[in-house]
């Protein structure tokens, strides 16, 4: 949520950085216009009750005196409904601007590239480790031997796409033998390199209340896109980041305890509207997969040297696994909704020659702690929103994904990356085994 009082305060220069968002300066204008008919309707209430306290007395003086204070309480009772209705009338206008304020995006911090597409990010750097034929600077053209994830997976017998869609439908999968092997030895991987660098691991909630996922900018906006528990205020976790980031809602964090920093291993869901055409095959674009969540709560004067160590600790698990990838500034017009600024780093697909995003690091700035109200107390005493940060370390299907593509072997097996091998007990290798 943006802070009211500056969209009151710099009006034009709000416009300019929300149609940078790309949105029309014509919303801002309508929040503000509501906003200041529910400001004008609160000044009334409060005139009308100071007017209420003063015939109060009248009426309290004429008792005392035995006088007559009938047209007094008359005069009251005509306040008294008064006050009424406009309290109703505030209680909308609250309503509406809320609603007009929820559906604002952050606003970009100053050094985002802005443009209002992906065809603004910005890459900042690559990492090409120099093993494996079939890397990016080695790929002009693709040896024919070069597979996709899905066809590496279903020839190794690893991954059921055709059964997973017979029990559940379209974009849902099995993990079959080394298959669900290579995947929980990923996450365990990820996870244990996070609490090395000082994430505390969490095993969170799958489901959350409409309050969690508004407080983290998936609702009302993107609804449509949630798999939601019929009947109730439920729906199921798009990522980690919903319940790790809401763990403090409504809370006021020690300043000596900031930064605090979570991980945790959830499964996510998300029914890709809009999405039909997409990647519909493999990995890439499940409604069900696995993702290890980093979130950090930070001051407003860290957070941002916190958002390039929480780019670098997704970057580490990149390279121990030895997969080349590079890291984008993602532009205004491509950030997501919550996000001030936001870094994608993409991995390598040598098959389609192209990168894939496998982890989103964001910095919201104070956008999600003023949904949640959660402060903390500076020098002064005086509380203060917090920073929040959230970012993928990494989606676990993509990094399987990752791995089967640049490790393949021209002889069809997929060699372990040394740093999983002691996940699966010294396996060095995938290849094809029949399960019944």
């Amino acid at each position: 949520m943006l802070d009211i009082k500056y969209l009151r305060k710099s009006t034009q220069e709000a416009k300019q950085r929300l149609v940078d968002r790309g949105v029309a300066p014509e919303k801002l204008d309508e929040l503000l216009a509501v906003d200041q008919q529910r400001r004008d309707t609160i000044q009334k209430v409060e005139s009308l009750k100071s007017q209420r306290n003063d015939v109060t007395e009248k009426i309290a003086f004429a008792k005392r005196h035995k006088e007559d204070a009938s047209e007094a309480i008359a005069q009251m009772q005509e306040v008294g409904a008064e006050i009424k209705t406009l309290d109703a009338q505030q209680a909308q206008l609250d309503e509406q601007v809320q609603s007009l304020a929820a559906h604002l995006p952050n606003l970009a911090h100053e050094d985002v590239p802005v443009g209002p597409d992906e065809a603004a990010n910005v890459e900042q750097r690559k990492w090409e480790p120099a093993v494996y034929g079939h890397r990016p600077q080695a790929l002009a053209p693709t040896p024919e031997w070069v597979k996709a994830h899905y066809d590496i997976g279903e020839r190794l017998g690893i991954l059921d796409f055709e059964r997973g869609a017979k029990v559940s439908g379209a974009r849902f999968l099995y993990y079959v033998g080394d298959g669900a092997r290579l995947e929980r030895a990923v996450y365990n991987f990820m996870l244990d390199e996070h609490r090395k660098e000082g994430y505390t691991e969490m095993i969170t909630p799958i489901v959350v209340n409409d309050s969690a996922m508004f407080g983290t900018g998936q609702y009302p906006k993107f609804q449509e896109d949630a798999y939601r528990v019929a009947g109730l205020d439920q729906t199921y976790i798009p990522t980690a980041e919903v319940p790790l980031t809401n763990y403090y809602s409504g809370e006021t964090l020690p300043a000596e305890d900031l930064p605090i920093k979570f991980t945790a291993l959830s499964p996510s869901f998300r029914k890709e509207a809009g999405a039909a055409g997409k990647d519909t095959r493999g990995l890439i674009r499940l409604h069900q997969f696995n993702k290890v969540e980093m979130v950090k709560f930070t001051e407003p004067e860290q957070s941002y040297d916190e958002l390039e160590k929480m780019t670098a600790n997704a970057e580490n698990i990149l390279q121990k696994l030895g997969l080349p990838y590079h890291v984008i500034a993602l532009s205004t017009g491509d950030m997501g909704f919550s996000a001030a600024k936001t870094y994608d780093v993409e991995v390598w697909m040598p098959q389609q020659q192209v990168y894939r995003e496998i982890s989103s690091v964001s910095n919201t700035e104070d956008f999600q702690a003023r949904r949640m109200h959660i402060t903390y107390r500076d020098e002064q005493g005086k509380l203060q929103l917090v920073h929040t940060l959230n970012g993928s370390g990494l989606a676990v299907g993509r990094t399987v994904a990752a791995i089967l593509e640049n490790y393949q072997n021209e002889d069809g097996t997929v060699t372990i990356p040394e740093v999983l091998q002691p996940y699966m007990g010294g396996q060095e290798y995938l290849q094809a085994t029949r399960h019944i």
